[in-house]
């Protein structure tokens, strides 16, 4: 199922956590599966107040988003998370986080896809790995 960015986009704008946050679809390949996604920093995504590095909660919601995104394509819609797991490796800083997601399997009803984070640099901050349901819903 091939969606634009604009469906996607779409997509991710009817939740209201994800309007919140404010991930961007900022590239697709539906033939790999594959996305791309942005994460702008905002003060209230500091860890501290005297630190300007995101918070692991504010990277994991957005590595979960970005899973979920890349399952769109295959799904055509939004799917439920079954498992999520992340590994940070370093404190992510700058003004913009990027994300890149490949879906490594997709069955008849779970999906896996592995998440990676970078920051301003390119340097890759963390990376995930999520179990979705492969059926929108």
């Amino acid at each position: 199922m091939t969606k634009t960015l604009e469906e996607l986009q779409a997509i991710v704008d009817g939740a209201p956590y994800h309007r919140w946050l404010g991930v961007k679809v900022t590239g697709l390949d539906p033939d790999r599966p594959a996305v791309a996604t942005a994460l702008a920093h905002r003060p209230e995504f500091d860890r501290a107040d005297d630190a300007t590095q995101f918070h692991g909660g504010v990277i994991s919601a957005f590595i979960d988003t970005t899973g979920d995104i890349a399952m769109v394509l295959v799904a055509g819609g939004a799917v439920p998370t079954i498992n999520l797991r992340i590994d940070f490796l370093r404190p992510a800083t700058g003004t913009t986080l990027t994300g890149h997601a490949k879906i490594r399997r997709s069955g008849r009803t779970l999906g896996v896809v592995d998440i990676d984070i970078s920051d301003d640099n390119g340097k890759l901050i963390a990376i995930g790995r999520g179990t979705y349901s492969a059926v929108a819903g």
